[in-house]
């Protein structure tokens, strides 16, 4: 219990941190967006090649995760369609609730990893953003487009524009054509990877809008608890089923526990979702980790 808290306390001290920055207006209003794309186009991408370029992708945990990530993301996405049916929810709310259950904040799941499981918890980890980032990032569009028909080109063209996805590909090209990081560049990717995740948790913090939680108080509940508690539920029977080792169960479990990615608000007001909800599930979620993250671990331990 000491050592998750140990682990866990600083990446939410930065989350508050960045709130706070905000909140008193320092260093300006226009830093934040600033910072949010300097993440999200160079530093983040920087992580994620790095730790593909190098990684041995005959890593017999590969085919196994994939399988994990198809039954967790697919037993989830198949829950929502029934339920959507039954309630009869519209694209734009249906949109926000799946990005709230199935979207994951990958900046706190990559420093979490990093502080509990080191540098084999990282490769792991990059190995399940480039199956998951892709598959996800299709299931919100469509949700979000559920109402209105939607070419494929509109469901791809987000995937192949999106730089994290972008990352994975090049730096599993550069592994199979075993280019590797030569001449110094690991360490230059390594500095930039170094900045990526205390920035994105500090512009986690900056985008939280506790205003927005007013209203849809029961909607805001139920997504919550679906996320937070049965969604690493769902992946701690896939993991179990499957006989996965202890470090693949234990990445696989905190990326289905995580709370929902803040970019999520963002393709919710471009693609005409209800921008309010998603607000309030990106805030409410965030706050709740700080309890259930540590919760979901010590399930792990035990």
């Amino acid at each position: 219990m000491t050592v998750l808290l140990y682990s866990l306390w600083p990446l939410f001290a930065l989350i508050v941190g960045g709130y706070l920055l905000r909140r008193h207006d320092f260093p300006g209003e226009a830093f934040w967006p600033a910072a949010e794309r300097l993440n999200y186009f160079i530093l983040f991408p920087a992580l994620l090649f790095s730790s593909l370029a190098s990684a041995p992708l005959d890593n017999p945990a590969l085919p196994r995760l994939a399988l994990a990530v198809l039954l967790g993301l697919g037993g989830g996405w198949l829950a929502l369609l029934l339920v959507r049916r039954l309630r009869g929810w519209p694209a734009a709310r249906f949109g926000a609730f799946t990005q709230g259950i199935l979207r994951f904040n990958t900046y706190l799941g990559l420093a979490a990893i990093g502080s509990l499981h080191g540098q084999p918890g990282l490769v792991l980890a990059a190995l399940l953003l480039a199956l998951m980032v892709p598959a996800v990032n299709v299931l919100s569009v469509w949700s979000l487009s559920a109402d209105r028909a939607v070419s494929l080109s509109g469901l791809l063209l987000p995937i192949l524009k999106n730089p994290l996805i972008l990352a994975c590909l090049a730096g599993m090209l550069f592994n199979l054509l075993g280019i590797g990081l030569p001449g110094g560049s690991d360490r230059l990717l390594s500095l930039l990877a170094a900045a990526s995740l205390p920035l994105g948790l500090l512009c986690v913090g900056a985008a939280l809008r506790p205003q927005e939680l007013r209203g849809e108080k029961p909607a805001l509940a139920w997504n919550c608890t679906l996320r937070l508690l049965a969604m690493p539920l769902l992946a701690y029977a896939v993991a179990k089923a499957l006989h996965l080792p202890a470090l693949e169960s234990n990445v696989l479990v905190l990326f289905f526990a995580l709370p929902t990615a803040p970019t999520a608000y963002v393709l919710t007001r471009q693609l005409g979702g209800d921008g309010h909800l998603m607000a309030g599930i990106i805030t409410l979620q965030t706050l709740l980790a700080a309890l259930s993250l540590p919760l979901v671990l010590i399930l792990l331990a035990a």
